[in-house]
Formats: C-alpha cells, structure tokens, sequence
C-alpha cells in the first residue's frame, strides 16, 4: 500500500511513485538485471518503465472517469463541462480496458488498491478534493472539475512523456502519444471555460 502524504507539487517527478509501485508488488514481481518480472519474463519489447506507466495510468485514469461522472451527476453544471465529461469517460474507459489486456499479457498484476491509495500520483485528486466536489452544484461543481481535471491531465502527460523517454513498447508509446494530445487539447479547452468564468 502507498502511503499518501500531503500532496507535492503539480509538476514533480513520478520516480517516488514508481519506487513506491515496484516496492509494493514484491512477492509478484522481482526487479532483475534483464528488467521487471511476474509470472513470467516480459516481451523482449516491453521493459520496466513500460509496465509501470501502465500500471499507474490505469488507475489515474480511473479517477478521472470517477471525477467526470460526479460532474454528469451534479445540477446545474455548465453544458460544455458535461460534453467534455462524457468524451473523458468515452476515451480514458476504452484505453483502461486496453491497457489491463496488456497486463494480462504480459503476466504482470495491476497496481493493488485502486486509486484511492495513490493520492502522491501525479495529478491525483486526494479523497477529500473528491468529496468537495461531490458536494458541489453548479458554478462551483463546474469550477472544481475544471481546476481538478486540468492538474490531473497534466499529471498524465507528464506520465506519458517518462514513458515516452524511457519506454520501448510501440504499443505503449503509441498510447502516451494519444494521451499527450487528446489531453493538451482538452487542458486548453479547459483553461479556456475557466477563463470565460
């Protein structure tokens, strides 16, 4: 289990993450001289950094689907804001599937429990930046999903860009590439309604 502390700065590096994530799955993973072991040697194409972006996206992208279904739930909330909801919920639930396929394949776990216990990832809403906006209706729903989800695509794509510069699977980086743009046009679309505000 990761253990949350206060939340560090939006822009900081995932190397604790991902020493946090390769300590937490010993007994199902072994880190070698050839890279990252579960039940089996990874592809020769696939390499630690690749299987450790996907064990973390899943569940940022977990919470993302969490936080735009709260907005689709909540009255009075601005028309644009639930369009960009649903188009979230419509690409990040596709690309989870995708990527727990790629786990399963490779013989490798999911990160264990959830997003819940990875609030030091980049981007990650804490339980309690969920629950305010759980609570919020209208302007001030509108206003925190906004705030919320352009830290939480940014914390992504600094994820995609590591795996980017360390990664080797095509499939992977591929992956991070559609991640780069889709959520840097959808960051700018998201300043934009903020700045309308």
């Amino acid at each position: 289990m990761i253990i949350a502390s206060p939340r560090p700065g939006r822009r900081t590096t995932v190397v604790a993450a991902l020493s946090a994530a390769t300590l937490i799955l010993t007994g199902c993973v072994t880190i070698t001289s050839g890279g990252m072991h579960g039940s089996g040697d990874l592809p020769e194409d696939v390499n630690a950094a690749d299987v450790m972006f996907v064990q973390m996206m899943i569940p940022h992208h977990e919470q993302a689907i969490e936080m735009a279904d709260l907005v689709l739930d909540t009255p009075g909330v601005d028309p644009a804001v639930v369009t960009l909801a649903t188009q979230i919920m419509a690409a990040q639930g596709p690309e989870i599937e995708q990527m727990e396929q790629w786990l399963d394949d490779w013989g490798m776990p999911a990160m264990p429990g959830g997003h819940g216990g990875h609030g030091g990832m980049d981007g990650m809403l804490s339980e309690e930046e969920l629950q305010r906006l759980d609570d919020a209706e209208g302007e001030e729903a509108t206003r925190l999903f906004l705030e919320g989800m352009i830290e939480h695509h940014e914390g992504a794509i600094d994820m995609a860009d590591d795996v980017i510069d360390d990664g080797e699977n095509a499939a992977v980086r591929e992956l991070a590439d559609t991640i780069i743009v889709t959520q840097q046009a959808e960051i700018d679309l998201m300043r934009d309604l903020l700045a309308a505000r």
